[in-house]
């Protein structure tokens, strides 16, 4: 029994293949082109494990749970952290052809809940140092809600029927991988949209594998790469931009850390001579003030390339890092529904720092729409429209969604607003959703935030919408700042930047620092629920 989804229409697909985009190879091939190698693949804590121990774990796991009954067409429920057993896991199920969700550690009973009434999920495996997972309460519940779920695997269980260290114990006896057709889902990707019901994207070995491989190519992955993945391990972007999917198949090392400040990241860069990492924004800020206030960017020496995503990088801090931090810049702006932008790595300052890259693939397929649907020439700002190899043709399950965030020809609009260059390089300029609309007068965010970000003393900034029962909504900033720092001042810093008067931010919160969303993109569904619970107003003058 396979997975319904939405499928590339037929004169696609037979491109795609013609092409050599999509091979028809599971993504189980990442590891099966290494199973003999004793080369370092894993670090996690004291842990180490090789090529040759991942295919064997995996194969044992697999094994295990297909005694059970787990087959090609069920699908599984994973919160797994950033440990070794988030990939053996994932290994481990598609060799036998079970599609999982990988949810974030950080979700809690309504994603989790969400994703289960989406998939009707067969198996779970959770960890018992999750919060929810302590006892079996939650379990209980998630058996009652969703009765498909047949068989559960839990991390830090000692127990011999609920432990998932007690599957990797069991010997495989006679054991061969049973991918789905490179054609099927592989497993399901999390949505990064902010309101309601989470949504699940579909992805096949065939799309996915081809991302990996060009991402691998243009980010020059190989077997000297040593990959800090201090991002959520789940996330995408840590997964496939090359991520650690991406080193594996160049041959490198991944090592896991559990969070990705720099108290915990420096350390291990200097203990394993980290290569390459990626982080988000608000990390980037956090690295650079650890770094003024040690002084000394030794335990750095090894860094060659640090990639940030996840959301827009202001020109100013990406100008610091390779003049702070030592190592090259690589913007990278990707989405879990499929199109992923890289700077070039030979790129010159410009596009380095202004830029968010370009498109990976050739037949990717961008272009920049007004209101209306038409598109725009290059220069002007609207809202991107792409399809390609690699890009889904529809959320799980979702066909009112999907009926509106794509058009007639199957482009997926993203909601992201952008500028394409004369060159080809997007520009990111906010999202349509982070708009704010003041008296008729649309603000975009990310504009204003990154103007404040130019002022010298301005760590950190969010702007975010606030009710207002004469013009709808006003705006907000809330800044993380080195010192002291009037509104007035703030605002006279706007205006000499030539700022729209409307665009001037109608209140300063000053913070110690910003609330982040579990892939730590600052959350500002938090920041809108403070200024909602907020009964103070400053002086317009302030």
């Amino acid at each position: 029994m396979s997975i319904t989804f939405n499928r590339w229409p037929d004169e696609f697909a037979a491109r795609y293949r013609a092409k050599g985009y999509w091979l028809d190879v599971p993504l189980t091939d990442i590891i099966d082109r290494r199973k003999d190698s004793d080369a370092l693949a894993v670090v996690c804590g004291d842990r180490r494990l090789s090529y040759r121990d991942i295919d064997r774990l995996t194969d044992r796991l697999a094994a295990a749970l297909a005694r059970r009954g787990l087959a090609a067409g069920d699908t599984a429920l994973v919160q797994l952290g950033n440990v070794a057993e988030f990939y053996l896991v994932l290994f481990a199920l598609l060799k036998i052809g079970v599609a999982p969700v990988n949810a974030l550690f950080s979700h809690q009973r309504s994603e989790l809940n969400a994703y289960a009434e989406q998939i009707k999920p067969a198996l779970l495996i959770a960890d018992r140092h999750h919060a929810l997972f302590t006892d079996d309460a939650f379990i209980g519940e998630l058996r009652q809600l969703h009765p498909s779920l047949r068989v559960v695997a839990m991390r830090n269980d000692a127990a011999p029927e609920s432990g998932l260290a007690h599957l990797f114990d069991e010997a495989p006896g006679y054991f061969i991988a049973t991918p789905t057709p490179a054609d099927e889902v592989a497993f399901f990707q999390l949505s990064g949209g902010s309101t309601g019901t989470p949504k699940l994207i579909p992805r096949t070995h065939n799309d996915y594998y081809y991302s990996i491989r060009v991402s691998v190519e243009v980010c020059r992955f190989d077997r000297d790469t040593r990959y800090l993945c201090a991002l959520p391990a789940a996330h995408n972007y840590p997964l496939s931009s090359p991520g650690a999917l991406g080193v594996f198949y160049g041959g490198g090392s991944v090592v896991l850390a559990n969070d990705p400040s720099a108290n915990v990241c420096f350390p291990l860069i200097a203990q394993h001579k980290i290569t390459v990492t990626g982080l988000v924004p608000p990390a980037v800020t956090l690295w650079l003030q650890a770094m003024e206030q040690w002084g000394d960017r030794g335990q750095l020496a090894s860094l060659r390339l640090l990639q940030v995503g996840g959301a827009k990088l202001g020109e100013t801090l990406a100008a610091r890092i390779p003049a702070e931090l030592g190592c090259r810049l690589q913007q990278v702006f990707g989405m879990a529904e499929g199109l992923v932008n890289y700077t070039r790595l030979d790129d010159d300052d410009e596009h380095m720092f202004t830029t968010q890259g370009r498109p990976m693939s050739p037949d990717d397929e961008v272009w920049v729409a007004d209101g209306q649907g038409n598109p725009l020439p290059p220069g002007q700002v609207g809202r991107l429209m792409t399809r390609g190899p690699y890009t889904f043709r529809g959320y799980y399950q979702s066909p009112e969604h999907n009926a509106e965030a794509f058009d007639a020809d199957g482009f997926y609009c993203s909601g992201d607003l952008v500028e394409l260059t004369p060159d080809g390089y997007l520009k990111v300029q906010g999202r349509e959703k982070d708009q704010i609309n003041r008296g008729g007068e649309k603000i975009a965010a990310e504009e204003v935030e990154n103007l404040l970000l130019r002022h010298p003393h301005v760590v950190n900034v969010a702007l975010v919408s606030m009710a207002d029962e004469m013009i709808g909504e006003k705006s907000c900033a809330y800044i993380v700042t080195s010192q002291d720092i009037k509104p007035v001042v703030l605002r006279r810093h706007l205006r000499q930047l030539g700022v729209a008067e409307f665009k001037l931010p109608d209140r300063f919160e000053r913070v110690d620092e910003l609330p982040l969303t579990p892939v730590g993109k600052v959350d500002k569904k938090r920041l809108r629920q403070l200024i909602d619970a907020s009964t103070t107003t400053p002086a317009a003058g302030e």
